[in-house]
């Protein structure tokens, strides 16, 4: 637990798509379990243990990454010109089968997670690998370094579609496993407050047998477990599941008992208004991925259609088929992805019949992706200043392209920081109240 502090900073949330607040001076109450207490302005108080960010600097909620594949962090950015097939059978699968070696898988989480805290990173929804141990590490290691993550060991033992070297013995030894890695998790010393979360993994459809995937369903409702996939990714994923089970991902993952409020599903490309819906009456959420989309989906994610739908959507990277660590990077690359599927990108069409009317996004829609959305879609009262949430934030600071004119209006320094901000600009990061970067 981390010693109880009041913070005195400007600060900027988005508590809503389309909602932008600023408090030019305001004074945060955490208390030492890292509980906003209260959010005030400043009025010339000096209440104990007082915090001052430097002039200049301006305070966001944490970024949430609703989908990393933490074992392709040695392969970021390589191989993209690939088909998602292709470069999963070329390159990730033998890359995630070396993670047998925990030594190896040691030494990668040891290099990923304090980077991806640096780059603002607060709250991360990992994919591991299918080996334990490994997959143990990583959890120990989000913890260790104080990042809020929910940790997944990846369940994949189709034999027609996984790699001898690389897949689950069976759906029994996979459901097993998965076991011990929620149990794992929950009785880590130090995470009595369940900073670090088991996550039930199946990594998509194609790769999982209909037993593995009914276990996993039992195994959800049984522990009240999140639960993470992919689904409608791209053509090839998402005619294979149609083929194989004569209906939609989304669909399919009802069947399973997959598809519940906890549940998260990534990309979701080419869902349907009946996907929406049943996602919509679930209460599950997707994670948009615009960068890896760009590269292997063979569409954009429909975002203002599945928000009209009443569809919880937040932001992912997809590390490694995103090549970039940085939320702040997926933020701008949402906003371009949305500008794409409004005015549309093939020359051949008029301009009337080229895109999508009323798709884009702002700068204030694409950090409430990053934070508050991201919260909301995990069931967890992060993302936001408000009192009751858990104080995770990151202190933003001028410099490198960033420039952050004193009496610019709120909006201004939100485009600012969301189009030039890298990782030089994080300046401070805190999860659970605790300075972790």
């Amino acid at each position: 637990m981390a010693a109880p502090f009041t913070l005195r900073a400007a600060a900027l949330h988005t508590p809503a798509p389309d909602t932008l607040e600023h408090w030019p001076d305001a004074l945060i109450a955490v208390d030492a379990s890292g509980s906003i207490q209260s959010v005030q302005p400043y009025n010339g108080q000096t209440p104990d243990n007082l915090l001052t960010l430097p002039p200049g600097h301006i305070l966001l909620p944490g970024l949430i990454d609703l989908h990393i594949h933490a074992p392709q962090w040695p392969q970021l950015g390589t191989a993209l010109d690939l088909p998602l097939e292709q470069w999963l059978q070329d390159h990730t699968f033998p890359l995630e089968a070396r993670y047998a070696d925990s030594d190896f898988a040691a030494e990668v989480y040891g290099a990923m997670v304090p980077a991806l805290l640096a780059n603002g990173t607060t709250t991360a929804l990992y994919f591991g690998s299918i080996h334990l141990p490994a997959t143990q590490i990583l959890a120990e290691t989000c913890l260790r370094h104080g990042q809020r993550a929910l940790v997944g060991r990846v369940a994949m033992d189709h034999p027609e579609l996984c790699p001898p070297e690389y897949r689950d013995a069976s759906a029994a030894q996979a459901e097993a496993d998965t076991r011990s890695l929620i149990k794992a998790i929950r009785a880590l010393p130090g995470n009595e407050s369940a900073l670090v979360r088991p996550v039930i993994t199946p990594r998509f459809i194609p790769a999982c047998t209909d037993d593995l995937l009914h276990r996993l369903g039992k195994l959800a409702a049984e522990t009240g477990c999140h639960v993470q996939t992919h689904a409608s990714e791209s053509d090839w994923e998402h005619e294979h599941v149609l083929d194989r089970c004569g209906c939609s991902d989304t669909e399919a993952l009802g069947g399973f008992g997959l598809l519940t409020r906890r549940s998260v599903l990534a990309h979701g490309n080419l869902l349907g208004d009946d996907d929406l819906a049943l996602i919509r009456e679930t209460g599950a959420a997707v994670a948009h991925c615009p960068l890896s989309n760009a590269y292997f989906a063979g569409a954009v994610f429909p975002l203002r259609r599945a928000l009209a739908h009443g569809v919880r959507v937040g932001l992912g990277t997809d590390i490694a088929g995103g090549a970039h660590p940085s939320m702040l990077d997926s933020a701008r690359m949402a906003i371009t992805a949305s500008r794409m599927l409004e005015t549309g990108v093939d020359p051949a069409l008029p301009a009337g019949r080229r895109g999508r009317p009323g798709a884009r996004i702002d700068a204030t829609t694409a950090l409430w992706l990053a934070t508050a959305a991201g919260g909301a879609a995990l069931d967890l009262p992060i993302g936001q200043f408000r009192p009751g949430y858990q104080f995770d934030a990151i202190a933003i600071s001028p410099g490198s392209n960033l420039t952050l004119p004193p009496g610019e209006a709120p909006a201004r320094l939100l485009e600012r920081i969301i189009h030039t901000a890298s990782r030089a600009n994080v300046a401070r990061v805190w999860v659970a109240g605790r300075e972790v970067a």
